[in-house]
């Protein structure tokens, strides 16, 4: 059983542009996000996972993606510190929901750091990424934060502006990912460490079939990601499809709207 938190997007909007996917002149149908959101959130308790949620605020049509504001590791949060200025208010409410529900050690980051956007738990690493977002200094940070080593790896292309969208963790030890995403570095890191990873291809993450989330059996994704999909069942995985088109606008997906918390605290 996986342990997540979501926020409901009843504020959802493309009011402004802060990476390629959002177009602020295309209408958004908040009802149609909600609807979308509320079938990935049933998804995930039907599929046995404990779904905690995070009460949406006015005027911050982003918190819909949660992913980004936080990462949990052995029950210690470590609180984004957003880049834009339009999502720093969402630091806040991530702060007191963690204090009220029973978390002992949460703080906020002191560099850049957008939480499971760019920090992907896999296994016995935190797979990190920079170049767009999260500052290179919060890797280090995060490393003695949570006691774990931390693999740095740079995005260089702006259409893959958060981790997630280039990289997803399936098991501890395998993982599927965009090698034109990144810095030719970064693409022999990743090499040397998963031999045998999934590799996606172009089509599959045009349509963000690599911002998914996997159980270690299921993995929920982008329906339109169809030959990763067939690759994912070749690996003994079981994909499911989601059709959340409406807050691809905003440019998430399933990954997006789920941060996970792993050991989380009792509520009080």
């Amino acid at each position: 059983m996986r342990h997540y938190l979501m926020v409901r997007p009843a504020y959802f909007d493309v009011a402004y542009s802060i990476n390629p996917w959002m177009d602020p002149g295309k209408p958004t149908d908040a009802g149609l996000a909600v609807a979308q959101w509320d079938w990935l959130r049933d998804l995930y308790l039907d599929l046995g996972h404990r779904v905690d949620l995070l009460d949406p605020v006015p005027g911050l049509p982003d918190m819909v993606y949660a992913a980004n504001g936080a990462t949990v590791v052995d029950g210690r949060v470590l609180v984004a510190r957003f880049r834009h200025r339009q999502r720093r208010g969402e630091s806040v409410a991530y702060l007191k929901w963690f204090a009220g529900h029973g978390y002992r050690d949460v703080r906020q980051a002191r560099w850049a750091n957008e939480g499971e956007g760019d920090f992907l738990v896999a296994g016995p690493r935190i797979l990190a990424g920079s170049g767009f977002r999260t500052d290179p200094r919060a890797h280090a940070e995060a490393a003695a934060f949570f006691g774990l080593p931390v693999v740095g790896l740079t995005l260089t292309d702006p259409r893959y502006y958060h981790l997630d969208t280039a990289l997803a963790v399936l098991a501890d030890d395998v993982i599927v990912y965009a090698p034109e995403a990144f810095s030719e570095d970064s693409r022999r890191r990743l090499e040397q460490l998963y031999p045998d990873a999934v590799v996606a291809s172009a089509a599959d993450t045009a349509v963000f079939g690599l911002n998914a989330v996997s159980d270690g059996r299921h993995v929920i994704l982008p329906q339109a990601a169809t030959r990763l999909m067939a690759q994912l069942r070749e690996r003994g995985f079981e994909p499911i499809g989601a059709d959340l088109s409406e807050l691809l606008k905003g440019g998430g997906s399933v990954k997006c709207c789920t941060l996970e918390l792993r050991h989380g605290g009792e509520e009080h």
